[in-house]
């Protein structure tokens, strides 16, 4: 059966049950932010170790930075990180989750394998993209989505791509979920920018649309459709 040939359990119909208006509480208790000089040694240290120096810099996009990135690029093409896969493993008590009510991002977690999109970035100021795309990644210490060079296979041959992977000792790591509980979690939780059933349709959808399907992807978006849909029949 051909991808497009089948439809989303999951519709926006669904993100609107999901959304509430959820004012930012801020960093919790305990929790320490990068500084801008701490930023800007990860920038210098991966920038340093870049693996091919004088080659084009490629990103590995797997979720939002598919459908809303950062920064900008002059190219992109398919392709599969080995030794990494797909994994709502990020814990969140903000922007998508609450302290009441958390939440659970995608992250790249170790073993498996994760197809995505590789992104060219422009040569000049390379430094100033990674400096904001580092900002948008990771917030507190010690970081979630740790900036690492890998290694991504594609139709003319295996590259090195910057990615950002699960760092498994931040507090944050949540472990290998059954997909039942990861559901129960996204049809629920909403932060201040928005819901995790938002994040995952955006996801699949943007994914589909390059031929990408995610088997885990597609299962989970139709038990969030589903647990939504048991939430509103439970509603008085």
């Amino acid at each position: 059966m051909s991808h497009r040939s089948r439809s989303f359990s999951l519709t926006s119909a669904h993100v609107a049950q999901v959304h509430r208006a959820v004012a930012d509480s801020g960093p919790g208790p305990g929790m320490k932010l990068h500084t801008d000089a701490e930023y800007d040694d990860w920038v210098a240290r991966m920038t340093k170790s870049h693996p091919a120096p004088g080659t084009p810099t490629l990103l590995f996009a797997y979720g939002s930075l598919i459908w809303k990135p950062e920064i900008g690029h002059v190219g992109e093409e398919i392709g599969i990180a080995r030794g990494w896969h797909r994994s709502f493993c990020f814990r969140m008590l903000r922007f998508r989750g609450t302290p009441e009510e958390p939440g659970l991002m995608m992250a790249l977690d170790r073993g498996g394998q994760c197809r995505g999109v590789l992104y060219e970035l422009p040569n000049d100021d390379l430094e100033g993209q990674l400096a904001r795309l580092f900002r948008r990644e990771f917030t507190y210490k010690p970081p979630n989505s740790m900036p690492r060079w890998i290694k991504v296979e594609t139709a003319r041959g295996s590259l090195p791509a910057l990615g950002f992977v699960m760092n498994r000792a931040s507090p944050s790591y949540a472990g290998r979920l059954p997909l039942e509980a990861v559901a129960e979690v996204l049809a629920r939780a909403c932060g201040h920018v928005g819901s995790g059933a938002e994040y995952l349709l955006n996801t699949v959808t943007h994914l589909e649309a390059r031929g990408i399907r995610d088997r885990n992807l597609w299962r989970l978006q139709a038990l969030v459709a589903e647990c939504i849909e048991r939430s509103m029949e439970q509603r008085p």
